[in-house]
């Protein structure tokens, strides 16, 4: 495991979209406040919150498990972005590029788990 959970590239990368999305949440529409912008900002900074909260746990197997969970966060999200997109709520071209950073993080968390899975040794600073 990575001694820091601020190591893992996926992290750094995963702190970085939250703030995006939460910049997003800014160009909708006012009224989006309460309805989707809440959603996309709970599933985008859960992303980097599970990877802490997992890196932090004591087995492998606790921490593939919360790298389980984000990345069921990223798929939440990818979602979320593409009914934004579709429903025309922000920018299209800031939407595109957020659903391709969402995919991603996405591939890497699947790479993680499956390293945390199938391996004996410290995974890389994925």
């Amino acid at each position: 495991m990575a001694s820091s959970h601020r190591d893992l590239v996926v992290w750094q990368k995963g702190v970085d979209l939250a703030c995006d999305i939460y910049r997003l949440t800014r160009l909708m529409p006012r009224e989006e406040a309460y309805r989707i912008s809440g959603q996309i900002i709970r599933a985008s900074s859960s992303i980097p919150a599970n990877l802490a909260e997992g890196n932090g746990r004591a087995t492998r197997r606790d921490y593939a498990h919360f790298v389980s969970i984000a990345r069921g966060s990223a798929a939440e999200l990818e979602t979320f972005l593409i009914i934004i997109g579709r429903l025309e709520l922000a920018p299209k071209e800031q939407v595109s590029e957020l659903l391709v950073r969402t995919e991603e993080i996405g591939r890497m968390l699947t790479a993680l788990r499956s390293r945390l899975a199938t391996t004996t040794k410290a995974p890389p600073d994925t």
